[in-house]
């Protein structure tokens, strides 16, 4: 019961400060080894003071609405978010074949997208309102991978928190070899992700000594924070997706609770 009040407050405290905020959007250009990164970047403007920065990474069809309006939230929050591009090149898929050589492509080369990442998190450090020394991650499916495998990198991150993500188990960890904090939320009825790999990454968060939560979402489908969702089920017929409000509203409150926590 006192989780649940504690969530509710935190989700009421949210909307007050959206009320309140007045956002700012930036692009942001940036590259890495001739290849052109285009990144969005949110902060609330009337907000005074360094505070923590959140990158957030793009599902699998890459740098799209979904993920800047989720750094739009982030700086409603109160944090400075950016919204980084692992493809580069303004790639976004129209077909889930393009999408997934895009990501096949990312981690196929990994050291390249690591790079990538990390110049992100090296425009994110460098902005003015941000305090390099709090820094956080999410991800959305490709996103959340992306988020975990830069965490048991080992690089310094106060949280990372994955939404309906593949559970990575590369590159491989020892006990507190993470510095992160890590959340995962996928949902029970997500029909990308196996109960074996669950078991399997939850193992090996717990031998490692990771400072772990995995949260089941009841009834939800792959792709539950998007919107868009629905429209992808029906124009690709895959099944597995849909969008699921409760589901999404639930997850954020979850997040902005463990990112008090981990920040403060």
């Amino acid at each position: 019961m006192k989780k649940i009040l504690a969530l509710s407050v935190i989700a009421l405290l949210s909307f007050v400060t959206l009320a309140n905020a007045e956002v700012k959007t930036e692009v942001v250009e940036y590259s890495h080894n001739g290849t052109k990164l285009t990144g969005f970047l949110a902060f609330d403007d009337s907000k005074s003071g360094k505070r923590p920065g959140v990158l957030v990474v793009h599902e699998w069809w890459g740098h799209n609405d979904h993920a800047r309006n989720r750094a739009k939230m982030l700086a409603e929050a109160g944090y400075t978010a950016l919204a980084l591009d692992m493809y580069g090149d303004g790639k976004l898929a129209n077909h889930p074949k393009k999408a997934g050589e895009f990501m096949n492509a990312a981690f196929s080369n990994w050291p390249d997208s690591q790079a990538r990442y990390n110049k992100a998190l090296e425009v994110l450090k460098a902005h003015k309102t941000v305090d390099g020394s709090r820094i956080g991650s999410i991800g959305f499916c490709f996103g959340g991978a992306v988020s975990i495998k830069m965490a048991r990198s080992g690089l310094d991150l106060k949280g990372v928190v994955a939404f309906h993500s593949a559970l990575p188990v590369e590159p491989a960890i020892t006990k507190n070899s993470m510095k992160s904090a890590v959340l995962v939320i996928n949902g029970s009825e997500d029909g990308f992700l196996k109960p074996e790999s669950v078991a399997t990454f939850s193992q090996d968060m717990f031998k490692a000594n990771v400072d772990f939560t995995y949260m089941n979402l009841k009834g939800a489908k792959h792709s539950f924070t998007n919107p868009q969702a629905d429209e992808f089920s029906k124009k690709f017929n895959i099944a597995a997706l849909e969008y699921n409000k409760k589901a999404d509203q639930k997850s954020w409150a979850a997040m902005l609770a463990f990112f008090e926590r981990v920040f403060n």
